[in-house]
């Protein structure tokens, strides 16, 4: 049975050969494509301009106009038109020339029918990945500009902050009993600037792992002494905050090649978000295994939580739950990106399970055989 698809694949067939022309139709009309015939070049332009198709095929050879010129006219018409030609004086020079004029493939005369319907299947192939990599384009263009657009917001409401605060120092005075209030603008304004820089960073994060620099500069790492440093470099934070940070590790764990950067940002940045998120009182807890599939290394805390239908949009750029719980927590919204990004480029996954008011548990996979590539 024909599939309906083909029913919105349309054909013009140029060749001043009436036999060619009935049974092209005939084997194409029967594959379900829309296929009109025309005798000539000027004919088969004209309906190309009131009625674009998807294919054509033209014979190379015909009296009143070549196909090299229909060709190159149909380029002018329409770029993305898919032409086959078609022709019983092939060589190696006209099949040259008519790729370098524009066409796509080339099939000599005679020809059976399979071999008509095989290249012309191939033909609608490629467009449908051109078509694909256009809308793939196009998608990557609006990501883009949204994310500089969204960035530029993020950076300005900071920027307009440390303005004012610099507005007030100006016009606060040289006088004693001003110095208190002095020291509260430069501490927003350093603390608004440091916001500004972590925006900054992490935006040049992302754009190192899309652009590759990060997973293919690999190197062996030991795993487990990188990760327990990492541990070490938060405890003074958590005990500032009166937060257990706990670790559970095995003895060893196999060494995994991976960009130490990589590694470094993908656990601190599951252990920073716990803290953040984690009240006086709490606890963090980070673990380490490894079985035949992979390294795995879980955050545990026992935090606010993340609503469950929150569970897949915090990993999308710039995304921040907000609530009154975190009205207070300082964040640019790209670290959970980041380590997806990283994981995903490592070929390893990132999962998360969470309760409300009980706390989160993130979980990456790392595969065994990233140590091995």
């Amino acid at each position: 049975m024909t599939d309906e698809r083909q029913q919105q694949k349309r054909i013009i067939v140029i060749d001043d050969d009436p036999v060619m022309r009935l049974s092209c139709l005939k084997i194409l009309k029967k594959e379900g494509f829309f296929v009109e015939a025309f005798e000539d070049g000027e004919m088969g332009l004209a309906r190309i301009r009131e009625q674009k198709p998807d294919l054509l095929v033209v014979d190379l050879k015909m009296p009143k106009m070549g196909g090299l010129e229909v060709i190159s006219r149909v380029k002018q018409i329409d770029p993305d038109i898919c032409i086959v030609v078609i022709t019983g004086y092939a060589t190696i020079g006209t099949a040259v020339e008519a790729m370098k004029t524009g066409a796509y493939d080339f099939l000599p005369k005679p020809f059976t029918p399979d071999e008509l319907r095989l290249i012309v299947n191939r033909g609608f192939e490629r467009i449908e990945l051109s078509r694909q990599s256009k809308r793939l384009k196009a998608e990557k263009e609006k990501i883009e500009r949204r994310f500089i657009s969204f960035v530029s917001h993020q950076l300005q409401s900071p920027l307009v902050a440390v303005q004012q605060y610099l507005d007030v120092l100006q016009h606060l005075g040289d006088l004693p009993k001003t110095a208190g209030q002095r020291k509260d603008w430069i501490d927003r304004s350093i603390a608004r600037i440091k916001e500004m820089r972590a925006i900054v960073n992490d935006w040049l994060t992302i754009s190192k792992i899309e652009s590759g620099q990060f997973v293919a500069n690999r190197e062996l790492l030991p795993i487990l002494r990188i990760i327990e440093d990492v541990i070490d470099s938060y405890s003074l934070q958590a005990k500032e905050q009166e937060i257990e940070l706990a670790s559970d590790m095995p003895e060893q764990l196999d060494s995994i090649k991976c960009h130490e950067e990589c590694l470094r940002m993908l656990v601190s940045n599951l252990i920073s978000n716990a803290i953040k998120y984690t009240p006086s009182g709490g606890k963090v807890s980070v673990k380490a295994r490894e079985d035949a599939d992979g390294i795995y290394i879980s955050v545990t805390d026992t935090g606010i939580g993340i609503p469950s239908d929150k569970l897949e949009v915090i990993f999308e750029e710039f995304y921040r739950i907000k609530c009154e719980s975190t009205r207070h927590i300082a964040g640019t919204g790209l670290g959970l990106p980041i380590c997806r990004k990283i994981v995903t480029e490592l070929g390893g996954t990132i999962e998360v399970t969470s309760a409300e008011k009980r706390g989160s548990t993130f979980t990456i996979r790392l595969p065994k055989e990233a140590s091995t590539n």
